[in-house]
Parts: structure tokens; C-alpha cells; sequence
């Protein structure tokens, strides 16, 4: 059984969610958001502190296998991506820290995996994870996301691991 780490970077709310995958079987562990609001919105270091402590502590509690991270995209206020690749990159350097392998998901690979299609609204992603999951509710557009990582990289490390059994055999018989 493997537990996966999703993580949605956000400066003000990071998202998270925790999966265990076994084979096709998704069983949900956790999530929430880490949260920055209560902190001024002048002191970044702060801020990135608690994600970086918020991360250690998932870290510690659920002792993820792997962990995926969103890869964010640029949007038109320079100085918001900025600021949001801050965030992500604490939250990576949390992770690389603690040694887990830290695997990135694209918005649009995110979408496809949960929902089929890149074009999933933030609501058909909640569904989606709500489904994949049996949650008894949906989580929120951050969780949601975070899970949406997990549930994402759980599908490709399984992928990942059959192309690698016939590469493993290869090598094996040529070595004999």
C-alpha cells in the first residue's frame, strides 16, 4: 500500500490531501488547507514558514510515499505569480527535505485525470474526487484539488511501475 501527498500551492491557502492507493483501490486519509490569513500580508517569510511547517507536520503525521505538487501557470499579474511560486516552492523544499520524491502535475493533467477532460470547472473536480473517493460530502476547491494531485499520481505510479516490470525483465535476461 502506498500513501500519496497531494499538494495545490496557494500564499494564503495551501491545499492537501492524503490518499492510500493499493493497485486501483483509492482510500482517503485526510485534508484540509493550510492556511496563511492570520498572518500580515506584508511578512512573506512568515507566511512561507507555515506552509513549510504545515507541510513537515503532514509529513510527519501520514508518511507519504510520494507526494505531487501542481505546477502553476503564469497568469497575467507578474507579481502574483511570483508570489505563488514562493509558495510552491516552500512547499516543494518541505518535501525535498523530508525526502519525499515530489512528482508535478500540470492543472490540465490534473483535469483529465479526474475528470476526462481539460476543460473540468473547479465543482466537476470536487464531484469527481467526492465519487473517486466515496466522500459522504464534497471538499473544498482547495482540498479537492490537493486529493485531485494524490488521486492523479496514485493512477501514473501505478502506469509507471507496469512499463518498468518489462524493462526490469529485459534487463534480467540479457544479464543472464
Amino acid at each position: 500500500m502506498s500513501t500519496y501527498l497531494g499538494i495545490d500551492p496557494g500564499l494564503q491557502r495551501t491545499g492537501f490531501g492524503v490518499i492510500e492507493s493499493q493497485g486501483q483501490q483509492l482510500r482517503y486519509v485526510a485534508s484540509g488547507t493550510i492556511q496563511t490569513t492570520h498572518l500580515e500580508r506584508s511578512d512573506l517569510p512568515a507566511r512561507l514558514g507555515v506552509i513549510v511547517e504545515g507541510i513537515h507536520e503532514l509529513i510527519r503525521t501520514h508518511r507519504p510515499t510520494a507526494a505531487s505538487v501542481e505546477i502553476v501557470f503564469v497568469n497575467m499579474n507578474p507579481k502574483s505569480s511570483l508570489l505563488l511560486g514562493q509558495a510552491r516552492g516552500a512547499a516543494i523544499a518541505a518535501l525535498v527535505s523530508a525526502q519525499v520524491k515530489v512528482h508535478e502535475y500540470t492543472a490540465l493533467q490534473l483535469k483529465k485525470a479526474i475528470a476526462g477532460h481539460g476543460r473540468a470547472h473547479k465543482s466537476e473536480i470536487q464531484e469527481m474526487v467526492k465519487r473517486l473517493l466515496k466522500l459522504p460530502g464534497l471538499p473544498g476547491p482547495d482540498a479537492a484539488d490537493a486529493l485531485g494531485l494524490a488521486i492523479t499520481h496514485a493512477r501514473m505510479a501505478d502506469v509507471l511501475e507496469k512499463l518498468q516490470q518489462p524493462r526490469l525483465a529485459y534487463r534480467q535476461a540479457r544479464i543472464q
